[in-house]
């Protein structure tokens, strides 16, 4: 496969106009989409904390540890 250089200005230029084609997200769209991963990452968060709380009773339950 051969590779054919390019001036870097011609590449920048490029660059730009590419950057120039993209539909960048309004500022609310990215703060919901924000706030979503953040509680999405708390939800999931919650859920292997009690996940794990469970699966250590059960262990105990079953080796009585503790006791």
């Amino acid at each position: 496969m051969a590779s054919k250089t390019t001036n870097p200005f011609t590449f920048l230029q490029q660059v730009r106009a590419e950057t120039a084609k993209v539909t960048w997200p309004s500022r609310r769209e990215t703060l919901i989409s924000t706030a979503m991963v953040l509680a999405f990452a708390a939800l999931a968060a919650l859920f292997f904390f009690a996940a794990d709380q469970v699966m250590s009773w059960v262990i105990e339950l079953i080796l009585q540890i503790g006791v």
